[in-house]
Protein backbone atom coordinates (compact mmCIF):
# COMPACT_ATOMS: atom_id res chain seq x y z
CA UNK A 1 0.00 0.00 0.00
CA UNK A 2 1.42 3.31 -1.23
CA UNK A 3 0.17 5.25 1.85
CA UNK A 4 -0.25 4.46 5.63
CA UNK A 5 -0.84 6.19 8.32
CA UNK A 6 1.43 6.77 11.26
CA UNK A 7 1.77 8.03 14.56
CA UNK A 8 3.84 11.02 14.94
CA UNK A 9 5.21 13.53 17.50
CA UNK A 10 8.19 15.22 15.75
CA UNK A 11 8.26 17.43 12.69
CA UNK A 12 6.21 17.48 9.66
CA UNK A 13 7.37 17.96 5.67
CA UNK A 14 3.73 19.29 4.28
CA UNK A 15 0.55 20.36 5.50
CA UNK A 16 -2.57 19.34 4.03
CA UNK A 17 -5.91 21.47 5.21
CA UNK A 18 -9.34 21.22 4.44
CA UNK A 19 -11.08 24.62 4.85
CA UNK A 20 -14.44 24.64 6.19
CA UNK A 21 -16.66 26.69 9.05
CA UNK A 22 -16.83 24.00 12.75
CA UNK A 23 -20.44 23.15 13.58
CA UNK A 24 -23.08 21.03 12.98
CA UNK A 25 -25.02 24.48 11.86
CA UNK A 26 -22.50 24.49 8.32
CA UNK A 27 -21.53 20.36 8.22
CA UNK A 28 -23.51 20.16 5.09
CA UNK A 29 -22.83 23.62 3.71
CA UNK A 30 -20.96 24.10 0.39
CA UNK A 31 -18.35 26.00 2.51
CA UNK A 32 -17.37 23.04 4.53
CA UNK A 33 -16.61 20.90 1.09
CA UNK A 34 -12.33 20.98 2.01
CA UNK A 35 -13.52 20.00 5.37
CA UNK A 36 -15.54 16.67 3.47
CA UNK A 37 -12.64 16.36 1.20
CA UNK A 38 -10.04 15.80 4.14
CA UNK A 39 -12.38 13.94 6.25
CA UNK A 40 -12.19 11.91 3.36
CA UNK A 41 -8.92 11.29 2.50
CA UNK A 42 -8.31 10.74 6.45
CA UNK A 43 -10.55 8.07 6.73
CA UNK A 44 -9.30 6.10 3.90
CA UNK A 45 -5.64 6.19 5.29
CA UNK A 46 -7.01 5.40 9.05
CA UNK A 47 -5.91 8.62 10.29
CA UNK A 48 -7.79 9.82 13.53
CA UNK A 49 -8.34 13.89 12.61
CA UNK A 50 -9.44 14.97 16.53
CA UNK A 51 -6.03 16.40 17.99
CA UNK A 52 -6.90 20.12 18.92
CA UNK A 53 -3.70 22.09 18.72
CA UNK A 54 -3.17 25.41 16.28
CA UNK A 55 -7.10 26.24 16.51
CA UNK A 56 -7.43 23.12 14.30
CA UNK A 57 -7.81 19.70 14.25
CA UNK A 58 -5.31 17.84 13.44
CA UNK A 59 -4.19 14.11 12.37
CA UNK A 60 -0.76 12.51 10.83
CA UNK A 61 -0.11 10.47 7.96
CA UNK A 62 3.33 9.74 6.00
CA UNK A 63 3.20 9.16 2.21
CA UNK A 64 5.14 9.13 -0.66
CA UNK A 65 7.90 11.77 -1.23
CA UNK A 66 10.77 11.13 -3.80
CA UNK A 67 12.18 14.00 -2.84
CA UNK A 68 12.10 13.70 0.56
CA UNK A 69 14.77 11.81 2.79
CA UNK A 70 13.82 7.75 2.78
CA UNK A 71 10.88 8.38 0.07
CA UNK A 72 8.46 9.05 2.42
CA UNK A 73 6.51 12.41 3.59
CA UNK A 74 5.26 13.18 7.11
CA UNK A 75 2.18 15.19 6.78
CA UNK A 76 0.17 16.82 9.01
CA UNK A 77 -3.72 16.91 8.35
CA UNK A 78 -5.01 20.20 9.54
CA UNK A 79 -8.97 21.62 10.01
CA UNK A 80 -9.03 24.83 10.66
CA UNK A 81 -11.79 25.59 13.56
CA UNK A 82 -11.26 29.85 13.33
CA UNK A 83 -13.90 29.29 10.64
CA UNK A 84 -13.27 30.31 6.99
CA UNK A 85 -12.66 33.90 6.83
CA UNK A 86 -9.74 33.24 9.45
CA UNK A 87 -8.05 30.31 8.27
CA UNK A 88 -4.75 31.64 7.70
CA UNK A 89 -4.50 32.16 11.07
CA UNK A 90 -4.42 28.43 12.19
CA UNK A 91 -2.62 27.07 9.06
CA UNK A 92 0.07 29.88 9.64
CA UNK A 93 0.34 28.85 13.32
CA UNK A 94 1.05 25.62 12.29
CA UNK A 95 3.10 26.39 9.28
CA UNK A 96 5.30 28.79 11.94
CA UNK A 97 5.89 25.75 14.54
CA UNK A 98 7.14 23.03 12.06
CA UNK A 99 8.98 25.44 9.68
CA UNK A 100 7.16 24.63 6.75
CA UNK A 101 7.17 26.53 3.83
CA UNK A 102 3.84 28.07 1.81
CA UNK A 103 4.87 25.76 -1.30
CA UNK A 104 4.70 22.61 1.01
CA UNK A 105 0.91 23.57 2.03
CA UNK A 106 -1.86 21.95 0.53
CA UNK A 107 -5.28 23.44 0.59
CA UNK A 108 -8.30 21.66 -0.69
CA UNK A 109 -11.51 24.31 -0.65
CA UNK A 110 -14.77 25.15 -2.42
CA UNK A 111 -14.90 27.04 -5.61
CA UNK A 112 -17.94 28.64 -7.29
CA UNK A 113 -16.23 29.15 -10.92
CA UNK A 114 -16.38 25.49 -11.37
CA UNK A 115 -19.40 23.42 -12.39
CA UNK A 116 -20.40 21.13 -8.95
CA UNK A 117 -18.07 18.07 -9.10
CA UNK A 118 -14.83 19.17 -10.94
CA UNK A 119 -11.41 19.39 -10.02
CA UNK A 120 -8.47 21.79 -10.40
CA UNK A 121 -5.17 21.90 -9.13
CA UNK A 122 -2.83 24.93 -8.71
CA UNK A 123 0.43 25.16 -7.68
CA UNK A 124 -0.49 29.06 -6.73
CA UNK A 125 -2.78 32.42 -7.65
CA UNK A 126 -4.95 34.63 -6.14
CA UNK A 127 -7.43 34.69 -3.66
CA UNK A 128 -9.95 35.01 -6.59
CA UNK A 129 -12.65 36.45 -4.06
CA UNK A 130 -12.36 33.02 -1.77
CA UNK A 131 -11.94 34.78 1.92
CA UNK A 132 -10.50 31.47 3.04
CA UNK A 133 -7.36 32.06 0.81
CA UNK A 134 -7.39 35.93 1.40
CA UNK A 135 -6.94 35.20 4.82
CA UNK A 136 -3.95 32.97 3.92
CA UNK A 137 -2.27 34.56 1.55
CA UNK A 138 -2.38 37.57 4.16
CA UNK A 139 -1.07 35.36 7.11
CA UNK A 140 1.48 33.13 4.97
CA UNK A 141 2.68 36.45 2.90
CA UNK A 142 2.82 34.77 -0.19
CA UNK A 143 0.05 33.08 -2.25
CA UNK A 144 2.61 30.22 -3.69
CA UNK A 145 0.54 27.60 -1.81
CA UNK A 146 -0.47 24.72 -4.06
CA UNK A 147 -4.28 24.04 -3.69
CA UNK A 148 -7.03 21.76 -4.84
CA UNK A 149 -10.44 23.26 -6.26
CA UNK A 150 -13.59 21.78 -5.96
CA UNK A 151 -16.63 23.18 -7.68
CA UNK A 152 -19.44 23.28 -6.03
CA UNK A 153 -21.36 25.56 -8.88
CA UNK A 154 -21.67 29.13 -9.46
CA UNK A 155 -23.96 30.93 -7.48
CA UNK A 156 -27.28 31.58 -7.67
CA UNK A 157 -28.83 33.48 -5.23
CA UNK A 158 -28.46 37.66 -4.43
CA UNK A 159 -26.32 36.72 -1.89
CA UNK A 160 -23.23 34.43 -2.27
CA UNK A 161 -23.05 33.97 1.42
CA UNK A 162 -26.33 32.54 1.45
CA UNK A 163 -25.36 30.54 -1.35
CA UNK A 164 -21.70 29.18 -0.04
CA UNK A 165 -23.71 28.37 3.14
CA UNK A 166 -26.32 26.12 1.42
CA UNK A 167 -26.17 22.56 1.23
CA UNK A 168 -25.96 21.72 -2.82
CA UNK A 169 -28.75 19.65 -3.91
CA UNK A 170 -28.97 16.15 -3.74
CA UNK A 171 -27.24 15.59 -7.40
CA UNK A 172 -25.14 17.69 -6.95
CA UNK A 173 -23.77 16.85 -3.60
CA UNK A 174 -23.12 13.01 -4.83
CA UNK A 175 -20.70 14.75 -7.55
CA UNK A 176 -19.15 17.05 -4.91
CA UNK A 177 -18.66 13.94 -2.40
CA UNK A 178 -17.04 11.97 -5.45
CA UNK A 179 -14.81 15.03 -6.22
CA UNK A 180 -14.14 15.33 -2.35
CA UNK A 181 -12.74 11.72 -2.38
CA UNK A 182 -10.77 12.61 -5.47
CA UNK A 183 -9.19 15.99 -3.95
CA UNK A 184 -7.30 14.03 -1.06
CA UNK A 185 -5.61 11.27 -3.79
CA UNK A 186 -5.00 14.58 -6.12
CA UNK A 187 -3.08 15.93 -2.82
CA UNK A 188 -1.13 12.93 -2.26
CA UNK A 189 -0.32 13.21 -5.94
CA UNK A 190 1.21 17.03 -5.54
CA UNK A 191 3.37 15.88 -2.73
CA UNK A 192 4.44 12.22 -4.75
CA UNK A 193 4.55 14.05 -8.58
CA UNK A 194 4.62 17.42 -7.89
CA UNK A 195 2.05 19.65 -8.94
CA UNK A 196 2.66 19.51 -12.61
CA UNK A 197 1.75 16.18 -12.44
CA UNK A 198 -1.25 15.92 -10.21
CA UNK A 199 -2.63 19.17 -12.89
CA UNK A 200 -2.38 16.84 -16.05
CA UNK A 201 -3.92 13.80 -14.08
CA UNK A 202 -6.74 15.72 -12.21
CA UNK A 203 -7.53 19.28 -13.86
CA UNK A 204 -11.05 18.90 -15.54
CA UNK A 205 -11.92 15.90 -13.96
CA UNK A 206 -15.46 15.59 -13.34
CA UNK A 207 -17.96 13.63 -11.11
Amino acid sequence: MLFRFRQRTGGFDWIIAGLGNPGMKYDKSRHNTGFHALDMLAERLGADVRSARFNALTGEITCASPGTEGGRARVLLLKPLTYMNLSGKSVAEAAKFYKIPPEHIIIMFDDISLPPGRLRVRASGSAGGHNGLKSLISELHSDAFPRVKIGVGENQYPDLADWVLAAPSPDDRARIDKACSAAGEAALTLISDGAQAAAAKFNGLSF
